[in-house]
């Protein structure tokens, strides 16, 4: 679902990018309302999931692969509006450093599946969950169906999106000048696999994480952004999941190599579109090389042909970079929202 640079032109781009800065400052206006301080390593360690989560490709029939993504996770346990911010800065680690996702798509992949995936996962686990215990059974289930919901909510917006570009921009022979599939090939295609396949595996992660959460720190089961964070035991405690599903990333590697999968679909380098196409669309050939992340597909420049053994461990390398990053991201956030409740005591 990482849209890559090159399959939207700015007819689309540039548009999603101005619908994305006024929910990015809104949510980011609305956390320094609401979202108490002690809460702010949660956010850091729930934008550190949904990226290692996204790391966990699963093998799709047709040769192709997906992944989960966890963002209605984020949103059942700190609100919709903090998954957008935490979310977001998962997003830009992965394309500003890794190269999955696009610098010109970014505010694409965002709406899809920090603002998208989140609020319609979210809606559904309010309504399916009404005022239950949040270790109660239909808890888990309202997470479940809220992650199946929310994740082929942004799988069909993503499948528009790419599916509108050969309507909107041709160029003097015809040709698509971006992604080269219309909306009856692309909204199908992204629409079956997340149906069938990734709806169950985003439902799964939602509903056992939570269950997982609701034993070992029930208060964060609720989404009570005014409330005080976990323990000090229990942010040690979810750090070291973190740490072994980055550790455990490179089996997604093996999954993939074992069944036979393959780049997910809409996400194909140059040349593989090339070969599935007979040809280049100009457009995508201009926009596809503005960015080259420095560790591209979580691995060194140069890395095609290396043996899978050394690709997971650059897999789990990137996987640290990645947490790190957003570490650091949030560690800003929190002088921020220090600085705002150190002058609001001064006044």
């Amino acid at each position: 679902m990482h849209i890559p640079d090159g399959y939207l032109g700015p007819q689309t781009y540039l548009p999603a990018w101005g619908v994305m800065a006024p929910l990015w400052s809104w949510a980011s206006a609305r956390l320094k309302r609401t979202l108490s301080v002690r809460r702010l390593p949660m956010m850091a360690l729930a934008a550190a999931f949904t990226f290692v989560v996204m790391m966990f490709n699963v093998p799709l029939p047709g040769g192709t692969s997906g992944h989960a993504v966890g963002s209605v996770l984020v949103a059942v346990l700190l609100g919709p509006w903090a998954a957008v911010v935490a979310v977001s800065l998962a997003l830009a680690v992965q394309a500003l450093l890794f190269g999955d996702g696009g610098i010109t798509a970014l505010g694409a992949n965002c709406l899809t599946m920090a603002v998208v995936m989140p609020f319609a996962g979210w809606w559904t686990y309010r309504l399916l969950a009404g005022s239950s215990p949040a270790g109660s059974r239909r808890r888990w289930v309202a997470a479940a169906a809220g992650g199946y919901v929310g994740v082929n909510a942004a799988a069909l917006v993503t499948g528009v999106l790419l599916g509108i570009q050969p309507l909107i921009a041709r160029d003097p022979s015809g040709r698509p000048l971006y992604c080269p599939f219309g909306l009856g090939v692309a909204v199908p295609a992204m629409a079956v696999s997340h149906l069938l396949v990734i709806g169950f595996v985003e439902a799964a992660v939602t509903a056992l994480a939570l269950a997982y959460l609701a034993r070992t720190e029930p208060g964060l089961a609720l989404a009570d952004q005014t409330a005080e964070g976990p323990s000090s035991r229990g942010l040690r405690r979810l750090g070291l999941s973190v740490a072994a599903l980055a550790l455990l990333s490179p089996l997604s590697l093996v999954l993939v190599a074992r069944f036979g999968g393959g780049t997910a679909w809409g996400e194909w380098s140059a040349g593989e579109l090339s070969r599935l196409t007979g040809y280049l669309p100009s457009g995508f050939q201009r926009l596809s090389s503005l960015w080259r992340a420095p560790l591209p597909d979580y691995g060194p420049p140069g890395a095609e042909g290396v043996s899978v053994v050394a690709q997971g461990v650059w897999y789990v390398v990137s996987a640290a970079l990645g947490v790190a990053a957003i570490g650091a991201a949030v560690l800003v956030l929190r002088r921020l929202f220090t600085r705002k409740e150190r002058d609001g005591h001064a006044a």
